[in-house]
């Protein structure tokens, strides 16, 4: 008798699998929007799937009279920059700090509870500090995204480097490793899947700072758009915009875990 706990489905069967609740959610959908357009067809809370495919090709190809852009087209790029800006600082800012974390134990004691202290705070909190400190400009949104996610980014790489065997640390200074060596050529090269991994899931915040930043203080992007357009009900622009989110943020996952495959297959085998 096989037991659930056993049963492992091949990747065609994963994919199957995992499409099956998404089109149940999607025909779930679909008919309630039919159903409450049947009794009121100037109902707003849920657009057919044929309005929001019209509203997202005009969102996609006119171009805006007062901006002289493709509305999405610009939003994305707006969100997409602000977004990359952030979490390349954050993780410029995770990788030196766990790094010197993990590696140096007096480090840990000095700076330690300082990063605690602002891993706590809730960064939305922060926003109107940052405007105030650095105007309404790209700066402030860009910063809350790295102040948010770059404390968990650290303590979780320092975690990781402090929990690598003890053996190789000593191996490497019996070799005459100094404390940079050891650093750079043992704890580096194990903390960089690692790096990829807290970045991934590190990119659902990030996501919420960016959105929240934008509705705040912003003349485009997509968080923007969103609250922009919910002063008149627009669900048909609204959802379709989540989506997009949602897709983006799904690729952007992809890649990284194929970045993860690619650059470090050992330990991917690890984790197996």
């Amino acid at each position: 008798m096989t037991r659930l706990i056993n049963l492992r489905p091949s990747r065609r069967g994963r994919i199957m699998a995992g499409a099956v609740p998404i089109l149940i959610l999607a025909l779930t959908y679909a008919l309630a929007a039919a159903l409450r357009h049947a009794d009121n067809p100037a109902d707003k809370v849920l657009p057919t799937v044929g309005a929001m495919a019209s509203a997202l090709w005009r969102m996609a190809t006119q171009v805006d009279p007062v901006s002289g852009q493709i509305t999405l087209l610009a939003d994305t790029v707006a969100s997409l920059y602000r977004l990359g800006a952030g979490l390349a600082l954050a993780t410029a800012t995770a990788l030196t700090l766990g790094l010197l974390l993990g590696v140096l134990p007096l480090a840990r004691a000095v700076l330690g509870p300082v990063i605690t202290v602002i891993a706590v705070i809730p960064p939305i909190a922060v926003l109107p500090i940052l405007f105030i400190a650095l105007g309404l400009g790209e700066a402030a949104k860009i910063a809350l995204i790295a102040i948010g996610i770059a404390p968990y980014m650290t303590r979780d790489l320092a975690a990781h480097v402090a929990g690598l065997p003890a053996e190789q640390f000593i191996k490497a200074q019996t070799l005459g490793a100094n404390s940079w060596v050891v650093a750079i050529r043992v704890a580096l090269p194990q903390m960089m899947p690692r790096l990829i991994e807290t970045l991934r899931f590190s990119m659902g915040p990030a996501w919420v700072f960016l959105i929240a930043a934008e509705a705040i203080a912003s003349d485009v992007g997509l968080g923007y758009r969103i609250f922009l357009v919910r002063r008149y009900l627009a669900m048909d622009i609204i959802l379709p915009y989540v989506a997009w989110i949602s897709l983006l943020a799904i690729a952007a996952d992809a890649l990284l875990q194929l970045a993860s495959r690619k650059g470090f297959p050992w330990a991917q085998g690890a984790a197996r």
